[in-house]
């Protein structure tokens, strides 16, 4: 059974990777046959910040959401009369995603830059 649930996932990875470069191919050969200019297939130099700095900067904002999710439901968990299986995953899940909005907000400034 697992042989066939990897099979499946390897297949459908296959499966998307196939059909955009074939799909784009097709797309580059439509624009060449009308007499499009090549130039258009290159991409532009645009300034964008490198990626480490972004896997850097989101990696540690999700870190810091986790961990402060923990302390916060650490402290709902002892102040309040709320389930603990309930508020660990919510207050994590909250703050991690609040982590990773800030991140994805931070990365559009450091392209701007």
């Amino acid at each position: 059974m697992e042989v066939i649930i990897v099979g499946i996932i390897f297949g459908t990875i296959f499966g998307v990777f196939y059909l955009y470069f074939s799909t784009r191919n097709k797309e580059r050969l439509a624009l060449i046959e009308k007499g499009a200019d090549a130039s258009i297939f290159i991409k532009g130099k645009q300034q964008t910040a490198p990626i480490w700095k972004v896997l850097i900067l989101n990696l540690a904002l999700l870190l810091m959401g986790i961990g402060i999710g923990t302390f916060l439901a650490s402290l709902l968990d002892s102040l309040t009369t709320l389930h603990k299986e309930a508020v660990f995953p919510a207050s994590i899940f909250l703050m991690a995603g609040l982590g990773l909005f800030i991140g994805f907000n931070l990365t559009k400034n450091l392209d701007k830059e």
